[in-house]
């Protein structure tokens, strides 16, 4: 696994964002181990058969003891013994003896492990969370002074200011984590803002078999971030308040985490220019479980193709289990966009988290000689002001003109296609450029400049303007200024090109993601010499909503995690805070559809108040399982008891998902959920349909009444036909229940016809 977000230069003079999918400031290397006989498997043993932690351990020796030959050697080859949240191990075997440990009568599955990718001063103001409004979320939870976030990711930096724990009471009595010392890590260095801290690396050095060298990979042993991606994810889920945050003087405010008082839980798996170990994510959610976390923030994702739940994905196994226990786990859904089905973490009982723009852009003004200035829209430059000088178009010209100091002193006007060179703007200096003007279009690649001159980006129509102004002035001339910043109108919310999109490859009838967040620009915490950094991605979004997840956990400790997804979804908006609404970013840009979003922008001013949820539990999970096939043997396991599914097997059409995704549509169908009310007494909803294009709904009951207490649950059922003639794409629309006191409770709508079905 890897890092799930954009990384952002921290040159002192200019940072561009990269968008090179999950991974944006080290490169992954597959590892292969020198024994290529011998690797580490995950084993899953599903439920726990034993409350002390201790004779789950000795149940896994029991197990690989026989296989191995003894019990010592099954100590030697065991790596970690999962034993709290749930039951397996993990352990260097052949691919023979993996063969035979699946074959055990008490092994779920056996998975060979693998990596995976790790994918403020504004952006709580934008979505609403005013810390001084005398109502809502923030009021009503003490700013989520009682929760507590685990943060699996790549460590943190404890001491930065947004670790401060001022005006925080204890430690939750209920806590069981601890604080470890390392190299450049002392345990003293947690309080009562950062409670937990600790390191997993088992996997990550049977992986190198002993031949790791953290030196070369500018690592160390402990929970030290040496990334920063861990310490911007924790700051930016529940940062403390730090005035005057800002990155070489951009976006001057007050940095604050999503839950401000929420305490921080640090489990670092991630190391520098190396990888996420599975093994040692699953170690850590664990202890995570153990520990007592109230919720889970992991914004790391896999790629495609992806691993099945229960068969191939260890990280969704290890989820169920958490969340089985009540803990919400929140995901990045990666950055593999804008391209389709790209999106991970997919499994139903996750809650899987898109990116979006917010209404605070970086702006660099360039201006031509005939005094238009136009707005550079990425990269960010620092730098003195570089004046009037003559401009060029950089396809004009040779290696010898290059070579004989044409370039000296001018600035350089090139249109893109693809990537740009890495380097490219040091090259330029080198031969004298003053500065870059370049247009991309929407889905080209922007790399890391390093260069001391401004690199200005413009999209292909303003490239178009100035390439007009070149071929009709004798002498054009431009002045590229520092980048500014712009708040508010007239910058219109976006979900971000490099948020992965939907639809489910997996399981098409589930929609992902279930719900974006901001995730462009983000500025927290850093361990660097400017102590706060930008940076955009899916994991920048994700920390985001679980921040709000732990809110409303103090404020509905009852609510279990898919109660929580439900509200996220129902409240979410399809306008920003402007009105506006939502596009995508790519290419077309077009309005955003649940594929991109989910149910849409989160909206913490209503989450906490819903008025009904579509709950989920164990049994609609199995319900799930069934529907997409495991095998009786499988589930059984993974729940701990025997279960049979029944025959025939439900639809997956009808898992209670707060949203309807049917990918198949050729006769009419029924569709069944189930809603919750969790707002006043006898309550009275009526449906509002906004029927996909071609497609016909009809809802019965049309009008819900929650009478009384023992009335709080209500089914209805949605029948569904096309009127379309032939295959068609997804349209999209909604179904919200509407009631007298203000709740909107709204699910997305996404149909997709195929009269001729291309599974036969």
């Amino acid at each position: 696994m890897g890092l799930s977000s954009l990384i952002v230069s921290n040159n002192k003079k200019h940072f561009v964002v990269l968008f090179t999918g999950l991974v944006l400031i080290f490169k992954i290397a597959l590892i292969t181990a020198a024994n290529e006989d011998s690797q580490i498997y995950t084993v899953h043993l599903g439920k726990r058969q034993h409350d002390d932690p201790d004779l789950v351990t000795e149940s896994h020796h029991d197990i690989l003891g026989p296989l191995l030959g003894s019990k010592e050697a099954s100590r030697e080859s065991m790596i970690y013994s999962y034993r709290h949240g749930f039951s397996g191990f993990a352990a260097k075997l052949t691919s023979s003896q993996a063969r035979e440990l699946s074959e055990h009568p008490d092994v779920v599955h056996v998975t060979r492990s693998k990596n995976m990718k790790l994918t403020t001063t504004r952006v709580n103001d934008y979505l609403g969370l005013t810390p001084t409004a005398p109502t809502g979320l923030l009021h009503e939870t003490d700013m989520g002074s009682g929760v507590i976030i685990g943060i699996v990711d790549s460590g943190v930096w404890p001491d930065s200011p947004s670790f401060n724990d001022n005006g925080l009471g204890q430690i939750p009595r209920r806590w069981k984590g601890r604080c470890v010392s390392g190299e450049g890590f002392k345990a003293s260095s947690c309080n009562r803002k950062l409670i937990g801290a600790t390191y997993y690396s088992k996997g990550l050095k049977e992986m190198y078999n002993g031949m790791l060298n953290l030196t070369e990979k500018d690592e160390v042993m402990s929970p030290l971030d040496k990334i920063g991606h861990g310490t911007h994810c924790a700051t930016t889920a529940a940062g403390s308040f730090v005035q005057d945050a800002n990155y070489l003087g951009l976006a001057k405010g007050t940095a604050r985490g999503t839950a401000p008082k929420a305490r921080i839980a640090s489990y670092k798996v991630c190391w520098n220019n190396i990888k996420c170990f599975t093994p040692d994510i699953i170690k850590a959610m664990d202890h995570a479980i153990r520990d007592g976390v109230d919720v889970l923030s992991l914004s790391v994702g896999d790629e495609i193709p992806l691993g099945f739940e229960v068969d191939r994905d260890d990280f969704a196994i290890a989820a169920f289990h958490a969340v089985m226990k009540g803990v919400p786990v929140v995901a990045a859904g990666g950055n593999d966009g804008p391209d389709t089905q790209t999106i991970s973490n997919i499994a139903p009982w996750i809650i899987t988290v898109a990116a979006t723009t917010m209404d605070r852009e970086f702006f660099t003004p360039i201006t031509l000689g005939n005094n238009i200035t136009l707005l550079g829209q990425e990269g960010v430059y620092t730098g003195k002001e570089v004046g009037f000088s003559e401009i060029i178009n950089f396809e004009d010209l040779t290696k010898e003109d290059l070579t004989a100091g044409i370039a000296k002193g001018k600035i350089l006007f090139s249109f893109i296609r693809g990537t740009l060179a890495e380097n490219f703007g040091v090259a330029m200096q080198k031969v004298g450029a003053v500065g870059l003007i370049i247009a991309i279009k929407p889905t080209d690649s922007v790399v890391t400049e390093k260069a001391d001159i401004p690199v200005a980006y413009v999209d292909y129509e303003l490239g178009m303007d100035i390439l007009l102004y070149m071929q009709t002035t004798k002498k054009p001339i431009a002045k590229i200024s520092p980048t500014k910043t712009f708040v508010g109108k007239p910058s219109a919310t976006k979900v971000a090109g490099f948020s992965s999109r939907g639809p489910n490859s997996i399981s098409p009838a589930i929609l992902k993601p279930d719900i974006a967040a901001p995730g462009s620009g983000i500025l927290a915490a850093m361990p660097s010499w400017s102590g706060y950094e930008f940076l955009s991605g899916t994991s920048m979004a994700t920390p985001i909503v679980a921040g709000i997840v732990a809110l409303l956990k103090q404020n509905h400790p009852d609510w279990s995690p898919a109660a929580i997804r439900s509200a996220l979804v129902t409240t979410a908006r399809q306008t920003d805070p402007s009105g506006e609404p939502i596009s995508a970013e790519g290419s077309p840009r077009k309005l955003a559809d649940p594929f991109d979003y989910g149910g849409g922008l989160v909206n913490p001013m209503k989450v906490a108040d819903p008025g009904l949820v579509y709950d989920m539990g164990e049994n609609e999970y199995v319900h799930y399982l069934c529907s997409a096939g495991y095998n009786n043997t499988s589930i059984s396991k993974l729940l701990g008891k025997i279960y049979t599914c029944p025959f025939p097997f439900p639809s997956m059409l009808d898992v209670n998902l707060p949203s309807i995704t049917i990918p198949y549509l050729s006769k009419e169908i029924t569709i069944t959920r189930t809603v919750t009310n969790v707002g006043p007494v006898g309550s009275v909803y009526k449906a509002v349909i906004q029927q996909p294009q071609g497609i016909n709904l009809q809802v019965s009951p049309e009008t819900l009444e929650f009478s009384s207490n023992t009335t709080n649950r209500i089914t209805f059922t949605v029948k569904v036909s096309t009127t379309h003639k032939a295959n068609t794409d997804y349209h999209f629309g909604s179904l919200t229940w509407i009631d007298n006191g203000g709740h909107n409770v709204r699910i997305p709508l996404s149909v997709r016809t195929r009269l001729l079905h291309y599974k036969i």
